[in-house]
Parts: C-alpha cells; structure tokens; sequence
C-alpha cells in the first residue's frame, strides 16, 4: 500500500494543511500524557489539552467561533478496523509524525465500503490537518512502534460522547455508535464484535509492512 504525503495532490479531496498555528502548547500538553501500554486510547476532551494557549484559536479561527473539544487518539495501531465520519471537519495534529487511513463518503454504496478504496497519507509532526465532514477515517496509525502515535482531535463539543436515544428513521441512523459519529466496521474488528454495522468488505487493511 503506498503512502502518500498530506502536501501530495492525492490529499486534496480529503482535506487541507492548515496554517498560521503555533502548536508548540499543544503538543508540549500532549507529550505529558503517557502512552497506553497496550493498544490505542481515546478522550473526546481533555482538560491540559483545552487549557492551551491554542484552545482559543482552533474555537474561534478553524471552527469559527463553534463550541468544540479537545481530546486525543493515542497508542500504537496499523490497522484500519473500522471508518467512521462526522457531519463537520476534524482537525488533527500529531506530536510525531503519524499516518491517517482515509476514504471518501461518496464511496460507500448500499451501506458498505470496499477497503480496495482506502488510501493512506502520512501527517508531519506538529502540522495541523483538517480532515473533511466528507472523508472517512479513524484511530491513526504510528511511524514508530517505540515512539507510538499522540494525535490531538478537534471536534464540535459532544461529538464522540454518549449515543443519541433517538429511534432510527432511516438506515443510516443504524451506523451512529456515538453523538456525531457514524460507523463503518470491519467483520474482524472489535467493534463489529461489540454490534456495530459491518460496513467494510475485503482486507483489513495492515500497513505494518510498510513503514
């Protein structure tokens, strides 16, 4: 599977590199945080990452003016498991260099993705990225195992918390696993173990071959 660059023209149906942020709070904040000894963890809003000096300017400038929270998808992971997307951008930034595994909405066709679709892309250190409403993705993958992956994730406040008790109207209504997040999973992922839609058809994607 071939990795490509986000400064690639490959990215640009999926997202854009966001300028003019000074990160350096930020990531300082997140490097305090231990990894998990195993596997990847994940906070919808962290308290040291939302009293950073870039709280401000990811509310009111990336998101203009919208509510939003500041968590973190963190740990060691190379596999695609399952997609899911929001009904609004992302933004992510990664202490260390990380890899996204990204496919686009449009492709899902009667409730199901082919992973033959999936491409990946790799996000420099430090480089804010905003992952559109309309791109599929999930937990990042790491460069190093040693070093694992810290990845912050900007989101509308709420988003990821508990699910909506709304009765489903519709078929896609059956995907949401959390406010704001609709799922796509894998058969061998956890999740689709745990009743998630399985919503992914071919390989488990495993880039561990190529970095």
């Amino acid at each position: 599977m071939k990795i490509h660059s986000i400064h690639d023209p490959e990215f640009i149906p999926y997202g854009k590199v966001l300028t003019g942020y000074d990160v350096t709070c930020l990531v300082n904040a997140m490097n305090t945080i231990p990894l998990p000894e195993t596997g990847v963890a994940y906070e919808p809003g962290i308290p040291v990452l939302e009293a950073t000096c870039l709280y401000g300017q990811l509310q009111n400038n990336a998101y203009g003016g919208m509510p939003v929270q500041v968590g973190m998808c963190w740990g060691r992971n190379t596999r695609l498991n399952c997609l899911e997307y929001h009904r609004d951008s992302e933004v992510n930034v990664g202490s260390g260099d990380f890899i996204l595994l990204l496919a686009r909405q449009d492709e899902i066709a009667d409730g199901v993705l082919d992973t033959a679709r999936v491409k990946a892309f790799r996000v420099p250190a430090r480089v804010p990225v905003e992952v559109y409403a309309t791109t599929l993705h999930y937990a990042p993958c790491h460069v190093n195992e040693k070093e694992g992956f810290r990845v912050a994730v900007v989101l509308p406040r709420g988003t990821n918390t508990g699910i909506p008790g709304a009765a489903p109207l519709n078929e896609e209504d059956k995907w949401l696993t959390a406010r704001n997040k609709w799922l796509l999973a894998h058969p061998e992922s956890s999740e689709a173990a745990q009743g998630a839609h399985i919503g992914l058809k071919g390989v488990n994607l495993d880039i561990s071959g190529e970095i």
